[in-house]
């Protein structure tokens, strides 16, 4: 376990490590500057306004990406309004209109059939009802269809949203964040895409398979205490014992999706954020001479030393 974790950082810190070969540059002028934005501006300015969005969609000031966004994720089509894009609002709403209400439609079929059923078996165990399970069935694509096009919505609204800066770190947070390795492609690092996605598919690997073991000692273990003949091939305390081993095991891999999924999301801001930035060969060696004087708070009889103080600039 302790090698696999150990595996782990150090391909993270390669990650962050890009190679020379990479197409990300550094500018030595942009650790000096503050990206388009005075420090003032930073430091009274909220993660997210209200007023500022409000404002924003009545065209009254123009407001960062985040903030149409995150304003968009509770007043739906907002970012649609704010890129002038009004027709796209008909489509929005009736596309989640559909989805949402039929499928609350057939969930009510559903419950309404399960409802029946169960009290027409509580008065004949051989009643012809059933449940309408294709109503459930048709219920859960419905909702599904209903978080794609919201999550369409959103998608949308980042891509057109107008900028003249690119790479836009908004727009790349925002793309991994809705699709993971999208920021990634939008920064023209097509490298990182299968490491990333090599992490998740293997994270969700792991987690299907030690979901099924973590259930399969788990059904072993609720036999074996039922009080019923049990002959099967673990002891209850055998089968505790890996039923807790899996679930951990699971959790774990929970996490790990978690981890590299968030990863992957600061790895596309922080490469936007870096894209302009140059890193040179021009490194040059300084030699001067220098006076040292000794810390008067803790010298009983300070006395100044010369010396040559050496400075390397890169």
């Amino acid at each position: 376990m302790r090698k696999a974790i150990l595996s782990i950082l150090i391909l993270l810190a390669g990650l962050v490590l890009v190679p020379r070969t990479a197409s990300a540059q550094f500018k030595s002028e942009a650790f000096s500057q503050n990206y388009g934005t005075s420090d003032a501006d930073t430091a009274q300015k909220p993660l997210f306004s209200v007023k500022d969005y409000i404002r924003g969609i009545a065209h009254k000031d123009t407001i960062q990406i985040g903030t149409s966004f995150a304003g968009s994720m509770i007043l739906v089509g907002g970012q649609q309004i704010y890129n002038r894009q009004y027709w796209k609002l008909p489509i929005v709403y009736g596309g989640l209109g559909a989805t949402v209400g039929l499928g609350f439609y057939y969930r009510n079929q559903y419950t309404q059939s399960l409802s029946a059923y169960n009290a027409a078996l509580e008065l004949d165990s051989g009643t012809p009802y059933t449940v309408n399970d294709r109503a459930k069935e048709l219920s859960t694509y419905l909702f599904i269809g209903g978080g794609l096009v919201y999550w369409g919505t959103l998608m949308d609204g980042v891509i057109n949203f107008k900028s003249d800066r690119y790479p836009l770190p908004g727009r790349a947070t925002l793309y991994s964040l809705l699709f993971p390795g999208l920021g990634q492609v939008y920064n023209h690092e097509y490298w990182k895409i299968p490491i990333y996605w090599g992490f998740l598919i293997g994270s969700y690997h792991y987690w299907d398979v030690n979901k099924r073991n973590y259930l399969k000692y788990k059904n072993i273990y609720l036999a074996a205490t039922s009080g019923e003949a049990y002959d099967g091939p673990f002891g209850a305390e055998t089968a505790l014992y890996y039923r807790d081993i899996f679930r951990r095991y699971r959790d774990y891999s929970v996490l790990a999706m978690a981890a590299f999924y968030l990863i992957q999301v600061i790895d596309a801001n922080v490469f936007a954020y870096m894209h302009d930035f140059e890193v040179n060969e021009d490194i040059s060696l300084h030699i001067r001479p220098s006076v040292i004087t000794p810390d008067l708070q803790f010298a009983s009889r300070p006395v100044n030393a010369v010396g040559v103080s050496l400075g390397i600039t890169f």
